[in-house]
C-alpha cells in the first residue's frame, strides 16, 4: 500500500494517514518562499519520498491536488526562494511524467509557465545555478512518454538545452548530458518508452519523425562542438566526449550507427589535433564504438581508423595513455591489441635494457620520441608506472599476441627494482636511470606488477631471482615502509606457487632469516607490523616437498619453527596496537594446524595463552582485543570434540571479559564465540546445528566481515538423530560456562550489532527449551543468576513488566526469561534502522513544518532537523 493511497482507502496506517493530512500545511510553508527551510536538504528528501510514490503507481496529483496549488503559487511569486523554485520544477516534471497529470497540468496551463525561461529570466531568477539544474531536471523527468517529447519539441526547448552544455556550472552541464542520452535512447526507435501508448502507424510515424528531427539537432552540435577552437573550448569538447561515450556504449542500431556516421568526421579531426586533455575521453568514445559493433572481429572500418590513428599518435604520453585504455576495456582485436602490448612493452625495454620487442617495425619510428620523454624525471616516472600497472593484462594476453615470453616480462621487471636500488646497471640510457634511481612510486609498482606476474605461466626460470632480489628491498636500509610490506606481499604470492621446494637454497633461507629479524625490531611500527603479518601468511602457504614427504608450511621451511614462533609472542608486547593485534593474528595461522590435530600445548602455549588473557583484560586498543577473542574462537572450532579443559576455562573467561568489553566489536566477536558454544549445546539433538548467521574466522585482526565459516563439532559418541537429548545438562553447561550471561548482557547493550546478534542466538535458545518442541519440560529446573547491577539490573526491570522479579542477585528460571523476554518483538525493533522513526516522511514532514512555526513559540531554541 502506498502512503498516498491512504487519501483513497481508509485500511491505510495511521502514519500514512496523518502524513497526507500533513502536506497540504506542507505546501503552505513551501509556498511562503520569505522564510527558506533551515535545512536546505529537506526538499530534495521530500522530493525522494514523491519519486518512491510516483514508482509504486496511481496518481500522486489526484490524490493530493494541493501539489498543484503549490506549483501555481510559487510560479507566480516573483520572490519564491531559488532553492524551493527548483524543487518546484523537479516536481512539476515528476508530476508530468504521469500521461493523465501530464495532461491535467496542461489544462492548468502550468506546464508552459513552469518552463519558461524567459518567465525565469524576467524574474531575475534564471542566473541561480539552481534554478537551471531544475529545468533541466524537470524536462528529463517528464520525458518519458510521446506527448512530453511532443511539448519539448513545439515548445522548442533543444536549443537552450544545448546551450546549457557549456553552462558555467559543472553540475548544470553534466545535468544536460544525462538529460539528452535519456532523450535520444529512451526514445530510439525499438524503444519501449518510445512507443509506450503510442496507437496506430500515424502516431509510431509521427513519433519516429520528432525523434529524427531531435536526432539531427543534437549531432549536429555534437559534430560542432567536438573539436575545440580555441583553448576556452576544451571544457565543451571534454562534455561533448562523455556525452557521445554514454551514448555509444547504450544506443542500438540503426542510432549507433547513425550517430557514428554524423560524427566520424569531427572524431578524426579530433585525433588529428592531439590534445593530450581530451586523449583518455576520446579513447572512451572510440572503444565504446568498437565494442558495441555488430562484429568485434570485423569492426567498423570508420572505427577501426580511429583506433589505428589513436594508436600512432605522435606524442609519447598520449600514446601510452591511449594504448592502456585499449587493455583497460579488454580489447582482442589482434592487430590493435598487439600493436598496444608493444607500445606498452617499449618504455620497459628502453629502461631495463631487456628485448622484449624484436627489432624493426613501427616501434622504431616511436624509440626517439620516447627516450625523449623518458629523459624527463616527471614524466618518466609517470609513463613507466602506466606500463607497469598494465603488465598483468598483458600477460593474460593469447601468447600469439606477446612478442616475448613472459619469463622476459618478469626479467625486465626485476631489472627496474634493482636500477631503483642502484644495485644494477642498465645499458639503456644513464639519464633515464637516473630518473628512477629511488624512485617509490617506481618500486611500487613494479612490485605490484611482480605480484600480479606470480599467477601468470612460463617464470618457473625466474623464481630464485625474484625471491633474491625481494630479500634485497626487505634488507634494503632505505627502503619505504609501503615498499617493504609490498615486498612482503609479493613473496608470500611466489612462495605460494612454487613447485619444487629445490629452488630455496640455504642461502635464501639464511638472508631471509636474517631480514625478518631485523625487521621485526624496526624503529618504524608499520615495518613491524608488515613483518608480523608475513610470518602469519607465510605459516598458510603449503610448500610441496619430494613425494616421500608431507607439504610443510612456508614458514617452518623458509625460517624454521624455532624462530618464527619467538618473534611473533616478542610481538605481542610491542608498544604499538596494530602490531599486536597482528601478533595475535598470526599466531592463530601458525597454531592452527597443530590445533586440528589435537596436539597437547607446550609450556610456552600455555604461557602465551596467559598472556592473550592478559591482553584481553588490560590493553587499551580494541584490535588487540579483538584479535584476542578471535583467536579463542578460532581455536574452539578448529580442536576436535572434546577441547581440552585449559581451552574451555579460558573460553569461560574470554565471555566474561568481552561481554563487558567497552568495544562493540569485542563484543561481537564475543557473542560469535558463544555461538559456537551454543551450537554444540542444541547439536545433540538436532544432529548438526545450524547458526544463525555464518561464523568465521577473520583474515584480518582489525576486521569484522568472516571469510571462513566454522563447522559445529561432531561430538564422539554424542547422541544424534532421534536419540534422546539432555536438555537440562546442556543448558546447564551453558550457564556455567558463561554463555547464557554474555547473551543476555549484550541483548540490552547500547550497541545496536550487539544486542541484534544476542537477540538472534537468544531466540534459538528459547525455541530448543521450549516444552513444546521437546515433549517434556527438562529444562524447566534450570536457572541462571541475574547480577545485582548492570546488564541483570536491566533484564530484571524487562521481566518485572511480565511479572513480579526476582530479589536482587537472586536465580531465575531461564525458560521463563527466555520466555517473558518478548524477544520476537525486541528482534522486530532492533532490525529496524537506529533511526526508523526520525527516518522517515512523517518526521520530514514535522520538521518543515516546525520551521515555519511562530519564532516566538519557539522559545528562542534552534529547530534540529531530523537525518531522514
Amino acid at each position: 500500500m502506498c502512503p498516498w493511497s491512504s487519501c483513497k482507502h481508509t485500511h491505510a496506517n495511521n502514519m500514512d494517514r496523518e502524513c497526507m493530512s500533513m502536506l497540504p500545511g506542507v505546501c503552505e510553508v513551501l509556498a511562503d518562499s520569505g522564510r527558506p527551510l533551515l535545512d536546505d536538504t529537506s526538499l530534495e528528501k521530500l522530493l525522494d519520498w514523491f519519486t518512491g510514490l510516483t514508482q509504486s503507481g496511481g496518481s500522486l496529483l489526484k490524490a493530493c491536488p494541493c501539489l498543484l496549488e503549490l506549483i501555481s503559487a510559487v510560479i507566480s511569486n516573483a520572490s519564491s526562494d531559488p532553492g524551493v523554485l527548483s524543487f518546484t520544477l523537479k516536481l512539476t516534471g515528476l508530476l508530468a511524467a504521469s500521461e493523465d497529470a501530464f495532461k491535467i497540468l496542461q489544462e492548468a496551463s502550468v506546464l508552459d509557465v513552469v518552463f519558461s525561461i524567459q518567465h525565469w529570466k524576467e524574474a531575475g531568477l534564471w542566473e541561480d545555478p539552481c534554478v537551471r539544474i531544475g529545468w533541466i531536471q524537470g524536462l528529463k523527468n517528464f520525458l518519458q512518454h510521446p506527448k512530453a517529447l511532443s511539448f519539448f519539441v513545439k515548445s522548442e526547448f533543444i536549443e537552450p538545452l544545448l546551450q546549457l552544455q557549456t553552462d558555467s556550472s559543472l553540475f548544470v552541464a553534466s545535468a544536460v548530458n544525462q538529460t539528452l542520452a535519456h532523450i535520444l535512447l529512451s526514445f530510439q526507435p525499438d524503444s519501449p518508452v518510445g512507443y509506450h501508448g503510442v496507437n496506430g502507424d500515424d502516431d509510431r510515424c509521427t513519433q519516429t519523425s520528432i525523434h529524427a528531427d531531435m536526432f539531427v539537432a543534437i549531432s549536429a552540435y555534437l559534430k560542432e562542438s567536438l573539436v575545440p577552437r580555441a583553448n576556452t573550448q576544451l571544457q565543451r569538447s571534454l562534455q561533448t566526449l562523455r556525452l557521445l561515450a554514454q551514448l555509444m556504449a547504450q544506443a542500438r542500431p540503426p542510432l549507433r550507427d547513425e550517430l557514428l556516421q554524423s560524427v566520424s568526421d569531427a572524431l578524426e579531426e579530433l585525433v588529428t589535433a592531439g590534445s593530450s586533455r581530451l586523449t583518455l575521453p576520446l579513447m572512451d568514445v572510440i572503444l565504446a564504438a568498437y565494442s558495441c559493433g555488430a562484429d568485434e572481429h570485423f569492426p567498423d572500418r570508420r572505427v577501426d581508423r580511429l583506433l589505428t590513428s589513436m594508436l600512432n599518435l605522435d606524442d609519447p604520453s598520449d600514446l601510452i595513455h591511449a594504448a592502456a585504455a585499449c587493455l583497460r576495456r579488454g580489447l582482442r582485436h589482434p592487430p590493435h591489441a598487439t600493436q598496444a602490448v608493444r607500445i606498452l612493452l617499449l618504455p620497459l625495454e628502453m629502461t631495463s635494457s631487456q628485448t622484449l620487442l624484436e627489432a624493426g617495425g613501427d616501434d622504431e619510428r616511436q624509440r626517439s620520441s620516447i627516450m625523449e620523454h623518458l629523459k624527463r624525471k616527471s614524466s618518466c616516472i609517470s609513463m613507466i608506472c602506466v606500463c607497469l600497472t598494465n603488465l598483468q593484462q598483458i600477460t593474460l594476453m593469447p601468447p600469439d599476441f606477446l612478442p616475448c615470453l613472459p619469463d622476459v616480462i618478469v626479467a625486465a621487471v626485476l631489472s627496474l627494482l634493482k636500477i631503483c636500488r642502484s644495485v644494477s646497471s642498465s645499458s639503456g640510457s644513464s639519464e633515464v636511470c637516473r630518473n628512477i634511481i629511488g624512485s617509490i612510486k617506481v618500486q611500487k609498482c613494479a612490485l605490484e606488477a611482480l605480484t600480479a606476474l606470480s599467477s601468470s605461466a612460463g617464470w618457473k626460470e625466474k623464481t630464485s631471482d625474484v625471491l633474491t632480489v625481494l630479500i634485497g628491498y626487505l634488507d634494503d636500509p632505505d627502503s619505504d615502509p609501503t615498499v617493504l610490506h609490498k615486498s612482503y606481499q609479493a613473496f608470500v604470492k611466489w612462495t605460494a606457487v612454487l613447485t619444487d621446494a629445490c629452488l630455496i637454497t640455504n642461502q635464501l633461507r639464511l638472508d631471509l632469516l636474517r631480514v625478518v629479524r631485523k625487521r621485526a625490531c624496526d624503529m618504524r611500527w608499520e615495518v613491524r607490523d608488515s613483518t608480523v603479518e608475513f610470518l602469519g601468511h607465510l605459516a598458510d602457504v603449503r610448500l610441496p616437498l619430494n613425494p616421500a614427504q608431507e607439504a610443510r608450511d612456508a614458514s617452518e621451511a623458509l625460517l624454521g619453527g624455532s624462530c618464527t614462533a619467538p618473534l611473533i609472542r616478542e610481538a605481542l608486547e610491542d608498544a604499538e596496537g596494530y602490531v599486536r593485534a597482528s601478533a595475535v593474528s598470526a599466531l592463530v595461522r601458525t597454531l592452527e594446524p597443530g590445533w586440528q590435530q589435537g596436539a597437547a600445548l607446550s609450556t610456552q602455549e600455555t604461557e602465551t595463552v596467559n598472556q592473550l588473557l592478559e591482553i584481553l583484560s588490560q590493553d587499551t586498543e580494541g584490535f588487540s582485543r579483538r584479535a584476542v577473542v578471535r583467536y579463542f574462537t578460532s581455536w574452539f572450532s578448529s580442536c576436535p570434540w572434546p577441547p581440552p579443559p585449559l581451552l574451555m576455562e579460558c573460553v569461560r573467561t574470554v565471555l566474561s571479559l568481552g561481554s563487558a568489553d567497552l568495544d562493540w566489536e569485542v563484543k561481537v566477536h564475543t557473542l560469535e564465540l558463544a555461538e559456537l558454544l551454543l551450537d554444540d549445546a542444541l547439536q545433540g539433538r538436532r544432529g548438526h546445528a545450524e547458526p544463525s548467521e555464518p561464523l568465521c574466522t577473520l583474515s584480518h585482526p582489525y576486521g569484522v566481515v568472516s571469510d571462513r565459516v566454522h563447522t559445529p563439532h561432531t561430538h564422539s559418541g554424542a547422541p544424534v538423530g532421534g536419540v534422546e537429548w539432555d536438555a537440562a545438562g546442556a543448558m546447564s553447561d551453558l550457564v556455567e560456562g558463561g554463555v547464557v550471561s554474555a547473551l543476555l548482557s549484550g541483548l540490552v547493550d547500547c550497541d545496536r550489532p550487539v544486542g541484534l546478534k544476542a537477540c538472534r542466538l537468544l531466540m534459538r535458545l528459547r525455541d530448543a527449551v521450549r516444552p513444546s518442541s521437546l515433549g517434556r519440560p527438562d529444562a524447566s529446573r534450570v536457572t541462571c543468576k541475574l547480577p545485582a547491577g548492570g546488564w541483570g539490573r536491566e533484564i530484571r526491570r524487562i521481566l518485572g513488566t511480565k511479572k513480579t522479579c526476582e530479589d536482587s542477585g537472586a536465580a531465575a528460571g531461564l525458560q521463563e526469561v527466555l520466555t517473558c523476554l518478548d524477544l520476537d518483538e525486541r528482534l522486530d525493533v532492533l532490525t529496524r534502522s537506529s533511526d526508523h522513526v526520525h527516518n522517515s516522511p512523517l518526521s520530514l514532514l514535522q520538521d518543515i513544518l516546525s520551521t515555519h512555526a511562530d519564532p516566538d513559540t519557539q522559545g528562542g531554541q534552534e529547530v534540529i532537523s531530523d537525518c531522514y
